[in-house]
């Protein structure tokens, strides 16, 4: 098949209009084209008129394909159709007794496993949270009676963070063996639409995401793979008798009884998320390599979903084949801040989204049909290690973030770090900083898992807010108004009411006074990431496999998922090595 590219036709077209321009851009007649597939469609609204934009993978005649691919080998828009078929990389022997294990069922977990259930592995998942919709339940008891169920949550449970969120399904990672296109075939044959395969920006939503999770589990299972829920890794068990650590087991805590157990298991998928802070301080703590990673902090905004459209789409704003309108935006403050929108969610709503009691922290979430009120977005601000609290100078902070003894020596192993290097920063510094950001919110709400708020007008003023105007928020269980000029660093404050109106340049509106922030946003991605070889394990301990977003090799559903069946197939190979 011959793969065409940039193919831009009128917003509202004929049928026929597509293949007409196929046959026109090849220079053949209607008649010669067997069959025709879209690939891809988006929108282009640089010009006045909107146009769609496609994708189209075109069969013909071999002999007349060959002729083509001579006749525009110079065109950049006329290739070769790629092949998107996903090619298991092993097959387990039958018979094979050793079992890997995968810990955490987010999108890079549910991956991993399925890749290693369909090539015939067998995988056992450790997942501490619930199956989704007893998660569900447990979510919306903390949107409604602000009550905090800590291993059941937006971070915890089946189908991990990006459950509660937009669903988006598209990232920018280089994907030369087009894995996500596995992902997005897997989320169809789960029950998701299948426009998602089509459309250049897709995503699904909370509600559909749910049936989908529990669909891709159930093939888990029927594969001869296990899901062990309510069960959480405190401890690897690693073997150095060879002068190198292998892991050769897991500790694991069965939240329903309380009773521990030891799990064997010599090659395990750490897929944990970026919430697990427990457990990476337990990693650390076994001499786990870690380094800290820069990750970003902000606020959501909410404004009127017709603003940004109009913004967007221009007259076309409300057209039914568009939906609601996104967008993306960046901005280099002067105090060399970078201050960008993260996690878009149109026609959403903002979320309490945290998995720790006395700590607020929000983020986005939509539903497939993206209807609600408000668009809502994270405003942060990128962040360095080097602005992370530092050692014993800040032993407060980490008391507080990690107890007193723990606190303690973390806080001395910090100091000594920086003192042997003086750019080597603590890899667990990250999470201070987030627990102390999150539990100043949790104060400034009220101390109720409401969220502190601010209007746009009064933040860039620096006065605090009393009333709300024409934007209400969707924060659940509530937004409490005042001052935020207390919930970030002064340079996060500053980079930030300077991109508000340089994003309203952009954006007609976008710093309307009435628009509203709310805070804190502070799981933009993980603090700090699990280095790994070639061959995806672990630096210094072989069979563990650092995977995903809380590892800091992931951004997003897609990303995570690829990064899952990679890590799967690393792990294959290696069994059979």
């Amino acid at each position: 098949m011959i793969r065409l590219t940039e193919l831009k036709l009128p917003l509202e077209h004929a049928p026929e209009a597509l293949p007409a321009l196929i046959a026109k851009t090849l220079g053949i007649t209607p008649g010669d084209i067997t069959r025709h597939t879209v690939y891809k469609r988006s929108y282009d609204a640089r010009k006045a008129e909107l146009q769609q934009v496609y994708i189209v993978d075109v069969e013909v005649p071999s002999a007349l394909e060959t002729t083509l691919l001579v006749r525009f080998a110079q065109n950049a828009h006329i290739l070769p159709s790629p092949d998107l078929v996903y090619h298991p990389v092993a097959q387990a022997p039958a018979g094979l007794q050793e079992r890997p294990v995968v810990v955490g069922f987010g999108p890079c977990g549910i991956f991993a496993a399925l890749i290693l259930a369909q090539m015939g592995f067998r995988p056992i998942v450790i997942e501490r949270g619930t199956k989704v919709r007893q998660r569900t339940q447990d979510t919306w008891g903390l949107w409604r009676k602000h009550v905090l169920k800590p291993e059941s949550n937006v971070q915890f449970g089946e189908g991990g963070a990006g459950t509660f969120s937009d669903g988006k399904l598209y990232s920018q990672i280089k994907d030369p063996r087009h894995l996500g296109r596995k992902v997005m075939h897997e989320f169809v044959r789960a029950g998701a639409p299948e426009e998602i395969l089509v459309e250049a920006h897709p995503h699904i939503g909370t509600f559909k995401l749910v049936k989908v999770v529990e669909g891709i589990r159930e093939q888990i299972i029927a594969l001869g793979g296990e899901i062990r829920f309510e069960q959480r890794v405190t401890d690897v068990l690693l073997d150095e008798t060879s002068g190198q650590k292998r892991i050769c087991g897991l500790r694991v805590l069965d939240q329903a009884t309380g009773q521990s157990h030891e799990l064997p298991a010599r090659h395990v998928v750490m897929a944990l998320g970026h919430s697990s802070r427990d457990t990476f301080a337990m990693l650390w703590d076994r001499g786990v390599s870690m380094l800290a990673k820069p990750f970003s902090v902000g606020f959501r905004i909410e404004h009127p979903q017709g603003l940004i459209d109009r913004a967007r789409w221009g007259k076309y704003a409300g057209h039914p084949l568009l939906g609601a309108a996104d967008y993306k935006l960046v901005h280099h403050a002067q105090n060399g801040r970078a201050v960008y929108s993260f996690c878009m969610c149109p026609g959403g709503t903002v979320v309490a989204a945290t998995s720790e009691p006395g700590r607020v922290v929000t983020n986005g979430m939509s539903q497939y049909s993206r209807n609600e009120r408000n668009a809502n977005a994270g405003i942060v601000v990128g962040i360095e290690p080097s602005d992370y609290p530092d050692g014993i100078r800040d032993v407060a902070d980490w008391q507080a973030a990690f107890g007193a003894e723990d606190g303690l020596r973390y806080a001395l192993q910090a100091a000594a770090m920086v003192q042997q290097q003086p750019a080597q920063y603590h890899p667990l510094a990250g999470i201070v900083l987030q627990r102390k950001l999150e539990a100043r919110a949790y104060v400034l709400g009220g101390s109720n898992y409401e969220a502190p708020g601010q209007l746009v007008g009064d933040f860039i003023a620096g006065k605090p807010s009393k009333d709300f105007g024409s934007v209400l928020p969707s924060y659940k269980p509530g937004v409490h108004l005042g001052d935020l000029h207390a919930a970030l660093p002064a340079y996060a404050i500053d980079a930030m009411r300077e991109a508000l109106p340089a994003f309203g340049r952009k954006i007609k509106g976008f710093d309307m006074p009435d628009a509203v922030l709310t805070g804190v946003e502070t799981r933009t991605s993980s603090p700090l990431r699990i280095p790994r070889g070639e061959d995806l394990q672990s630096l210094n301990v072989r069979g563990l496999y650092p995977a995903g977003e809380g590892a800091g090799y992931a951004g997003g559903i897609l990303s995570a998922g690829v990064d899952g069946i990679k890590v799967a197939e690393a792990l294959a190979l290696d069994m059979l090595s």
